[in-house]
């Protein structure tokens, strides 16, 4: 029952937190639409190279332990 009440609570918590930034993210498009649509577009391009760093290091790593090459 405890279990079930915390998954509960935090589903909960979490369509709260999504709620306030999708109204966050509305009120400042309505007010700021440019420096906005700026910012937004940073923060996405920030991470698309952050994926693309993250799988380049994922395979040079799994090609390094693929050889043998462990070193510890």
């Amino acid at each position: 029952m405890t279990r079930s009440q915390n998954a509960r609570r935090n589903i909960v918590a979490f369509l709260a937190v999504l709620a306030l930034s999708a109204l966050t993210m509305l009120w400042l498009f309505w007010h700021y639409p440019i420096k906005t649509l700026i910012a937004t577009i940073a923060v996405l391009a920030v991470l698309g190279i952050s994926a693309r760093l993250a799988r380049s290091i994922e395979t040079e790593a799994g090609s390094e332990l693929e050889h043998g090459n462990q070193s510890i």
